[in-house]
């Protein structure tokens, strides 16, 4: 069962060894929208057995296959044709997140074509990244530095962007010569189907790409084999500190691309309406459910009212409503547990004696899906948990700060460290603000994305990085080779 316009072949069975097999659990999961509150579609799940047996063909593929010693010239083509796969499919990518998690239609298909235009970056690496180099020792004639593939990876993706975020662990993974085994997220399997079925059709060899949906704990009996080398996870911090314990007593290799309170900087020479409209409608993209998400806003004392009747104004005039009407700027929250975590953190702002300016309920006219109203809370206090944990929802906290100093204070205390703004029309005051915010990603006005370039966090927002040349190194193992006379490469 798929929604419509979603046209997977085997959407009851795995992808495993370069087959398509019925789960040996015997069990299925089934795929809720937000927007009806109806299943919308049904996938096969995996179990402990088939994780083993997924796990099982991508050793072979890497101990055995051909994929780890293809030139990467040569893998780079194999991905390019992947490409031209998933781009003839992008609007059934298009209409299966739509269906899955709510998202906005008239959004989709830019979004899900983004993704493939950053696959395409990443397969000219086969071309372009020095997998080996020669280099001149002080003990011996020749240091010769190869770079090769870790070995079969899992890759997790999380439900809020699964297509893109799966994507770039596979192509990564697959331009590095590795095996992987996707682990979509139970709330969107679609997407992998996808990606799984443009591996098949490229010619990928069999057990270089697997696919197995599942729950929680056939998900974390797959991080605990030991025949896996590296996991690459997405999702949220307490997962991934989890994920990180079970990874370091086997001493797998991990990166983690993990939550944001991400803070953006109001300067004094930004002019207050500018920065309502960009504050008060990039907290409603994909309803909040961005873990780059700029979700605290510090202002000066002497603006901050201002500011928040700005956005108020702001927020009020958004309109709520089905994701299909292209007038709809917020749609629903994902699923029914996103907006009971959503109503529970509005209830600790009120008590948090932070002032609701505007929001905090679900739309009246709304009476079916996971709705939730854009909301302000103004005057609050950056230790209240509203302010230091993630709610993954359209709710802005705006802080008031004594100068730009305390602001950049205020920045970063916090656990998390993604994303941040400075708002400013002055780009170097941007710059020296930005080296002094400890986030690995700062934009000016903005929550800026660059995906061709490095992505990821400092302290609980994660370890290591995602995108340009940085996103491959993750999956490479430094070989260093001695010689006395230097060999042909």
């Amino acid at each position: 069962m798929t929604p419509q316009g979603v046209m997977i072949r085997n959407p009851d069975k795995l992808f495993i060894g370069g087959e398509w097999v019925a789960p040996l659990s015997g069990e299925s999961i089934e795929v809720e929208s937000p927007v009806t509150e109806e299943i919308v579609a049904r996938v096969g799940a995996a179990g402990n057995a088939d994780m083993d047996r997924a796990v099982a063909a991508a050793r072979k593929a890497f101990d055995e296959g051909p994929w780890p010693t293809m030139p990467p010239a040569e893998r780079g083509a194999m991905l390019m044709k992947m490409a031209d796969v998933l781009e003839r499919r992008v609007p059934e990518i298009a209409a299966a997140w739509c269906a899955q998690i709510g998202g906005l239609e008239q959004r989709s298909v830019m979004m899900q074509m983004g993704s493939v235009m950053g696959m395409r970056g990443i397969a000219a690496l086969g071309e372009s990244f020095p997998w080996t180099e020669k280099r001149k020792g002080l003990m011996v004639d020749t240091a010769v530095i190869a770079r090769e593939p870790v070995g079969v990876v899992v890759g997790i993706a999380p439900w809020n962007a699964p297509f893109g975020i799966m994507l770039n662990k596979v192509a990564y993974s697959l331009i590095a010569g590795c095996t992987i085994v996707m682990k979509p997220s139970p709330e969107t399997p679609l997407e992998a189907y996808i990606i799984a079925e443009a591996a098949e059709e490229a010619g990928i060899p069999a057990g270089v790409v697997n696919l197995v949906p599942a729950d929680r704990e056939a998900s974390d009996h797959l991080i605990h084999s030991n025949d896996i080398d590296k996991v690459s996870f997405t999702g949220s911090s307490a997962a991934g500190m989890h994920i990180a314990s079970v990874c370091g007593s086997k001493m797998t290799r991990a990166t983690f691309e993990l939550g944001g309170k991400s803070a953006a900087i109001v300067r004094d020479d930004f002019p207050i309406e500018d920065a309502a409209n960009i504050l008060g409608n990039t907290i409603t993209m994909m309803s909040g459910q961005i873990c780059a998400m700029l979700s605290r806003a510090i202002v000066t004392k002497d603006r901050h009212d201002e500011l928040a009747e700005a956005i108020a104004k702001v927020m009020k005039g958004v309109k709520i409503g089905d994701p299909s009407d292209p007038e709809t700027q917020l749609g629903p929250l994902a699923m029914k547990r996103q907006l009971d975590r959503v109503e529970m953190y509005i209830e600790e702002g009120r008590k948090s004696g932070a002032d609701l300016v505007t929001g905090g309920h679900r739309p009246p006219h709304m009476n079916k899906g996971y709705y939730i109203e854009p909301t302000l809370f103004a005057n609050v206090d950056n230790k209240s948990r509203i302010a230091q944990e993630e709610i993954f929802g359209p709710v802005l906290c705006l802080i008031p700060a004594e100068d730009e100093e305390d602001a950049i204070r205020i920045a970063n205390e916090s656990n998390f460290g993604l994303n941040g703004s400075v708002m400013t029309t002055d780009a170097q005051a941007a710059y020296d603000i930005a080296r002094k915010v400890r986030t690995g990603v700062v934009g000016q006005n903005g929550m800026r994305m660059e995906f061709g370039q490095p992505f990821g966090g400092f302290k609980q927002s994660g370890i290591g990085r995602e995108g340009g040349e940085e996103g491959l190194w993750a999956y490479l193992e430094t070989k260093t080779i001695l010689l006395d006379a230097e060999p042909a490469l």
